[in-house]
C-alpha cells in the first residue's frame, strides 16, 4: 500500500503541475480575476508547487503530513476539474482543447482514487 500511496501522489502532483502550465497559457489569472497579472500568478505558484513536491517526501514517509498533504491535493484535484467544467458550461474558451480536457478529466479520476486511498491510510 505504501508504493501505490506514493505513486498515486506523485502522480496527481504532476498532473495538477501539469494544468498550472496549461493554466499559464490560457491566462487563468484573467478567468478567476486575480490581482498582480502574469507575475502574480506565477508567484502564488510557488509555495504551492513547493508544497505538492515536498508533499510527495512526505508521502512516501507515509507521515500523517504526508496523508494530510494527499487528502488536500486530491481535493484540489476534485475542485480544479470542477471548476474548470463549470467555467467550460459557461461558456468560457479557455481549457476546450482536447489535452486540456485530457488533463482534466484524468485529474479527476486520480483524485478520487487518490481521496479514496488517502482516507483509507488515515483510518
Amino acid at each position: 500500500m505504501s508504493e501505490l500511496f506514493f505513486w498515486i501522489y506523485l502522480v496527481n502532483a504532476t498532473l495538477l503541475i501539469v494544468h498550472e502550465i496549461d493554466s499559464a497559457y490560457w491566462q487563468e489569472w484573467k478567468l478567476f480575476k486575480l490581482p498582480g497579472g502574469h507575475g502574480g500568478f506565477l508567484l502564488i505558484h510557488i509555495p504551492i508547487v513547493f508544497l505538492f513536491l515536498y508533499g510527495a517526501i512526505e508521502a512516501y514517509r507515509l507521515s500523517l503530513f504526508g496523508k494530510i498533504l494527499s487528502l488536500i491535493l486530491a481535493a484540489a484535484g476534485i475542485f480544479a476539474f470542477s471548476i474548470h467544467i463549470f467555467f467550460i458550461k459557461k461558456g468560457h474558451p479557455e481549457f476546450k482543447s482536447i489535452v486540456s480536457i485530457l488533463i482534466l478529466g484524468l485529474i479527476l479520476l486520480i483524485s478520487v482514487f487518490q481521496m479514496i486511498i488517502s482516507i483509507q491510510s488515515v483510518l
